[in-house]
């Protein structure tokens, strides 16, 4: 079983010794390791079962630590960081030659993010190189915002979890491509709203447009074991009894479930609680003696546009 801490030392030693463990952000917790370091990245994705040809996003400190490992630094990359960032923010960018192919997948570009958490933040300012780290669980499985999510799914395999507590946001970065220096695409949803990446930048919605494979963008992802449906209630209950029937709402529990199969991620109607809350209920959901879990689609609005992007992946059919 995996150590739980919040030693920092421990931590440091084991990333140094081209080990990974797993860390704490804003966003999830990630399972960290030197990301110069092929031995190291190679037992991240074996750790994982991650698929190679799913990207990783390279972690540093500050936007001063960012020059060496990209080849170029556009202006409004620039900008977008100094406004987001350390924040749920990730940017893709020509990397230089200190990151391997192995992290981007052979692509020329590399996803580069600066996270929010004062423990995360210390340890990337005491090691010598930048971290790669994914979310700490086995891949296409529920993203972890507590230690206690890792050492469930991954205790066995890694030996040190730092103990951060409970993920502020709890919904992975998001993720961007700059076009031609001025628009902005947005490759994956998540911390930072489009509505907040507009009024830095115009933003394209063209399909035809070719963008680099980002990481996290498998269509059937942070998905419970237990099968899950988005919809509404009396569609399910039209194949399942009451009693293996799950619920996930936004903020109002449904008449036609027990209550205790039901968690509800904002009884205020905030949609920034309900995305801190998203994956906890959806974990303690998926410990439940239920054959299915239904949930509505949220406010497709700021971040809420980032739980209904996982909530679909999660309902996707997995092969």
């Amino acid at each position: 079983m995996a150590l739980i801490g919040k030693d920092l030392e421990k931590a440091i030693f084991r990333l140094m010794q081209d080990d990974v463990v797993a860390i704490p952000t804003e966003t999830v917790y990630g399972l960290a390791g030197n990301a110069l370091s092929e031995k190291a990245i190679q037992k991240i994705f074996e750790v994982k079962n991650r698929p190679l040809s799913d990207p990783l996003i390279v972690h540093l400190p500050s936007i001063d630590s960012i020059d060496l490992y990209v080849s170029e630094l556009p202006d409004l990359a620039r900008q977008l960081f100094k406004a987001f960032s350390p924040g749920p923010l990730t940017i893709l960018l020509p990397k230089s030659h200190l990151i391997s192919d192995l992290v981007t997948n052979g692509s020329p570009m590399v996803a580069i993010r600066i996270p929010n958490h004062p423990l995360t933040l210390n340890l990337l300012r005491e090691l010598p190189f930048p971290l790669v780290a994914p979310s700490a669980n086995p891949f296409g499985h529920l993203s972890p915002t507590l230690p206690e999510h890792v050492e469930a799914s991954l205790g066995s395999k890694i030996s040190y979890i730092l103990d951060g507590g409970p993920c502020r946001i709890g919904l992975e970065s998001t993720i961007i491509q700059l076009i031609n220096g001025k628009e902005i695409k947005v490759l994956r949803q998540g911390g930072v709203s489009e509505e907040s990446l507009q009024s830095m930048a115009q933003l394209t919605n063209d399909e035809n447009l070719q963008t680099e494979v980002s990481p996290g963008s498998s269509l059937s992802h942070y998905a419970p074991a237990i099968p899950l449906k988005l919809g509404t209630v009396s569609s399910v209950l039209e194949k399942f009894k009451p009693e293996v029937v799950g619920y996930l709402g936004f903020d109002a529990f449904s008449t036609q479930l027990p209550m205790e199969n039901q968690r509800i991620l904002s009884a205020k109607s905030d949609i920034n609680e309900a995305a801190r809350n998203l994956f906890s209920s959806l974990h303690q959901l998926d410990q439940m003696p239920i054959q299915v879990i239904v949930a509505s689609i949220f406010p497709n609005e700021g971040i809420g546009k980032a739980i209904n992007d996982r909530l679909t992946r999660a309902a996707a059919k997995r092969s």
